[in-house]
This record gives structure tokens, sequence and C-alpha cells, in this order.
């Protein structure tokens, strides 16, 4: 096993999650079993229980885990499936290790950070990397790990997270249990630029590496990132400073997609350093795979068709809260060759309440709605920004704009559809009002309220499709079955499915027990869809989703010569 260890330094969000992915995306391509493992040093279990605005999206597993959204990025650029355990966290490794203690595994001894925390954490890691994340179901030859204390590294070598020490002196441990033939420090660093002198300064990286050689870890490669092209001149000097080679030292500077990642690293020689370095059985040209990620970055700059869409939630402050989605909507985007151009709408704005405290936020907000090609509903929790939701969704239904509706999304697409065709004006989500008189939506029978984490229904679950004639089984390809990660804790009503159905609002697709409702679609609508789980988690570069496919696909007007061809795509 061949591990390669990415730290970062002087800021936090450097890009640290998209050049481990891009590494692994260049070993994988040269035929090598590639994993990952994201290490974060918060003491939560896991990241089930945080706010959006916190660290972003929280991304599900199949197996259900709920962990930092970079695993999502891991998936996505390795086509891979992870597992909770390939998320390490304080947490967990405490929970472990004191478990462990009082089942008496320590035999009387005082447990200390040094030596059983991080033991603990090292022999996480060499399990973890050994389990198959492939179809193959072969044990992995490569493990990228990220370790997230950013600001153990901090300019001024200022200590800001000291919950991650532990981690920092277990690798130090481990690189030499590991041998250095098989252990490979990556360092990623940020040169900045300031505008007063448009000089690209060396100074944060050169003190950056100094902290990180003072805890004992020396870095071997030392990736900088810039908003714009690095010089040689800059090269040289990190060279000279941070003592490695020129070819060492790897400038990522800030491109118009992610795609272009792995080809920037592929560019300066990283395949030839990592064969010398690791001993690697490959060669030093790129595969097809490779090839192909080159297409797909030039493809994606040269698009001229834009379709946009109007993503309407509650926590569009951050992007970073609907990661998953934007790239879900991206894949789709760029496999009809178009530009997306996601307009990101705060629910509340469109509810009367802002028409009256602030009447031009909520006339900019509808603009946005109405201009948009396609309205997207994503998952949520919590009242708040509801009625806005709902007024999306019934401009969508009344305006036949495509729709998609994710978890919540299609929830509320069920409530406003009771209430503007069923005329069950009291109809609503019992997370929303317990006592509502018509619980069109309701907690699911093994909620526990009284707890958070973990409670939910979480992971691939199976959904079955009712009918042949369903526009989202033709896009999965006419499967009987179909399955997707589900985080939900309601679901819709079944006592009251034949009532919706009456009118035209289909559940076309539900679990194996046929219990719970999984898939609505309305009839006499160009694309009005809900699902009740999260197909963005499962999308990837080069397979889009096909519930996001179908929207981009209705929203340029394209829906039906595609399904048409047999779900093939025009050249």
């Amino acid at each position: 096993m061949k591990y390669i260890l990415v730290t970062g330094g002087v800021i936090s969000g450097i890009g640290k999650g998209i050049i481990a992915s891009s590494i692994g995306t260049i070993l994988k391509s040269c035929g090598l079993r590639v994993t990952a493992i994201k290490i974060d040093p918060y003491i939560n279990i896991d990241a089930g229980t945080f706010s959006p605005y916190e660290h972003g999206e929280v991304f599900v597993l199949n197996d259900g885990g709920e962990v930092d959204l970079d695993l999502g990025n891991y998936e996505r650029f390795l086509d891979i499936s992870l597992y909770k355990d390939n998320n390490i966290t304080t947490g967990k490794i405490y929970q472990h290790v004191i478990n462990k203690e009082r089942h008496g595994d320590y035999l009387g001894k005082t447990v200390q950070v040094v030596p059983h925390i991080t033991d603990a954490v090292q022999e996480w890691v060499m399990n973890q990397a050994k389990v198959p994340v492939d179809d193959d179901r072969k044990e992995p030859q490569i493990c990228v790990i990220e370790a997230n204390p950013s600001s153990l590294f901090q300019l001024g070598g200022t200590i800001g997270d000291i919950e991650g020490m532990p981690f920092v002196e277990a690798f130090r441990q481990f690189q030499f249990k590991a041998k250095r033939d098989n252990f490979c420090n990556i360092h990623v660093s940020l040169v900045p630029q300031p505008n007063a002198t448009g000089e690209q300064k060396t100074k944060p990286t050169q003190n950056s590496v100094r902290a990180l050689r003072g805890l004992g870890l020396s870095p071997d490669l030392i990736v900088c990132r810039s908003a714009k092209p690095i010089e040689m001149a800059v090269k040289e000097k990190i060279s000279m400073f941070c003592h490695v080679e020129p070819e060492q030292v790897i400038f990522i500077h800030d491109v118009s997609s992610t795609y272009r990642v792995p080809i920037l690293l592929e560019e300066q020689g990283i395949i030839k350093y990592f064969k010398q370095r690791l001993n690697l059985p490959i060669d030093d040209q790129p595969s097809d795979l490779l090839m192909k990620w080159k297409k797909m970055a030039d493809r994606y700059e040269r698009l001229l068709k834009v379709c946009s869409i109007a993503l309407v939630g509650k926590y569009t402050k951050l992007s970073d809260c609907y990661a998953s989605v934007f790239k879900a909507l991206e894949h789709s985007a760029l496999a009809i060759n178009h530009k997306l151009d996601l307009m990101y709408i705060d629910s509340i704005d469109l509810e009367r309440s802002t028409e009256v405290e602030n009447p031009v936020k909520y006339h900019q907000a509808w603009q946005k709605l109405c201009k948009a090609d396609g309205i997207l509903v994503p998952g949520g929790f919590g009242i708040r920004g509801t009625e806005g939701k709902l007024q999306a969704i019934s401009w969508a239904r009344t305006k036949k704009k495509p729709f998609l509706g994710v978890c919540l999304g299609m929830q509320l697409a069920v409530v406003e559809f009771a209430r503007n065709c069923l005329h069950w004006k009291d109809a609503n989500s019992t997370e929303f009002d317990p006592d509502t008189k018509k619980p069109v939506v309701i907690d699911m029978p093994e909620h526990n309220p009284g707890d958070m984490g973990g409670t939910m229904r979480l992971g691939k679950r199976r959904t079955v499709f009712k009918t042949q004639n369903s526009v989202l089984r033709k896009l999965y390809g006419n499967e009987m079955f179909v399955e997707e990660r589900h985080r939900h804790r309601y679901e819709v009503n079944p006592e009251l499915i034949c009532s919706f159905e009456e009118k035209g609002l289909k559940f076309v697709g539900h679990d194996m027990e046929g219990n719970r409702m999984e898939i609505i679609e309305l009839e006499n609508h160009p694309y009005f869809v809900g699902v009740q789980f999260h197909p963005e988690f499962s999308s990837r570069p080069m397979k889009p989703s096909p519930p996001y496919l179908g929207l981009l696909l209705a929203a340029t007007g394209t829906l039906n010569a595609y399904l048409q061809r047999g779900c093939k795509l025009s050249p």
C-alpha cells in the first residue's frame, strides 16, 4: 500500500480536496486502484448535525454515512463508492479509544494521546485503506489522505486547531512505519498577489513549510495555489527556501473549471515524479481516462449555449451548501453541451412578508425565478422559507416550467398540489405543523424525535417503478428499479395517495414494500418531477444523474427528442 498525505497551509479552503481528488484521478488513469480518506479535527462524530453554513453540505454515502463534502469530490473524480469510515474525525477516534478502555483492552494502563490516540489513527488509516471501493471489489493500491488541520500551519506559526495536533503526530510516526518508498507528503499552500504591488509573495509558503517541518513532516511536493499563473522566478525561490527541487514545486492557478486541475498536474510531470518517488509500476504517459478528462475540460471551455436554473433554497449565502446539487446540474449541462447559469434564490425573498419589508429584494427574486429556464427546490429542514418554496413550486406547475423537487422539494410539491388542486387549504407537513388537519407529509414510524445524529432514513435504498409510462423510468434506461441515496425523517402520507393520483399527480416509484412514496410525476406537464432520494450524490462528470439530466433537457426543450432517440445524447 502506498500512502499520499495531503496537508494545507496559510489558509483553509485552499483547494486541498480538489488537489487530492485530482491526484487520485491521475493515478487511477495510470491503471492503479485508488481510495481516499478525509481527516477532520472536529469533535463531532460525523457531519450529520452540522448547519450547512458551518462546513457546507452534508454528503451521504451508500452505507448511510453523513460525511464532509470533500468525500463527494473524491467519489465524483475517482468514480468510486466510499464508506463512513473513510471520514475520520476526532470524535470517532476518541470514542473508539474510550470504548476500548471501557472494555479493558488497555489492561489497566494510563490511556494517553500518545501512544493510544495516535496509534488508533494509524490503525484506522491502515485498515480502511484496504477496503475495496471499486466495482471489481479488489483491494486498493494507493490511499490518498487529506488531513484538514490547515490552520496548524498558518502564517506566523499560529496554532489554530489544537484538536488537530494528534493527527499531525500520528502521521509523523506513520511515515516511518510505512517506510519512505510507501509514503509521500504533499503540502498545498497559497501564493498571494497583493493588488498594491502585483508581486507574487512566497513568504507565506516558506513559513507554512517551516512550521510543517517543525512538526516532523517534510513535504515531498509543494503545490502552490494562486489567482494567476506563477512565474518561473517564484518557483525557483520557493525551491531554494523550502529545500526541494524545482520539479517538486507544482503550480495550480485559478482555472475555469475543476476538470482542468488533473491536466495541469499531469503537464507538470507529476506522473513521472510519483513513479520514481513511490516506485510505481506505471507508464509516464497518461491513459485514455486522462485524455477523456482533457476533452471534457476543453469542451467545457468552448460551451456557448446557456441554460439557466433557479435554485430556490434557504442556504443560498454559501454555494458549498448545495455543492453536490451544483455539480449534478453542471454534469448534466455539460452532457447536453450547455453552460450552466445557476441562480440562487433565497426562498424567503419570494414570500409576501418580504414584499412588505423589502419590496426591491422581493421583486428581484421573482424576476430571477421568472426568467429561469427551469426550477429546482433541493432538500432541507425546518419551516423557514417553506412558503417561498411553495410559491416557486406553484409557479412552476401553473406556468409549465420544468421543475425538479428533491427530498423536501418533493414533499412541498405534494403540499402545494394538495392546497391548490385538491383544495385542502390546511394541508401541511407534520414537520411544520404537528397538529395539521390534513397531514399529507408525516413522520416516518421509525423516526425518533429525541435524537438527532444518524436517526434518519439514510444511505442507498431501492426504488421500484410502478408503471412503464414514466419519464424518470425512461431516463434511468427503463430499469425496473433504481438504487439511490436517502436522507430524510418525513414521508408522503400513503393513505392519501389515491386522492392525488385521481387529479393527475402520479406516484410512479415506491420502496420495496410499496408503502413509502419515492417519485412523483405530474401529468400534462413538460417536466414536473419530485424524488424523495438525493440523486445528486451519485452524479459523475461522465455519468450525469438522470433526474437532473431530465431537468436540463426539459429546460432546453430537448427532452422529447432525447426520449425518442432512446435516451441517447446528440453528438
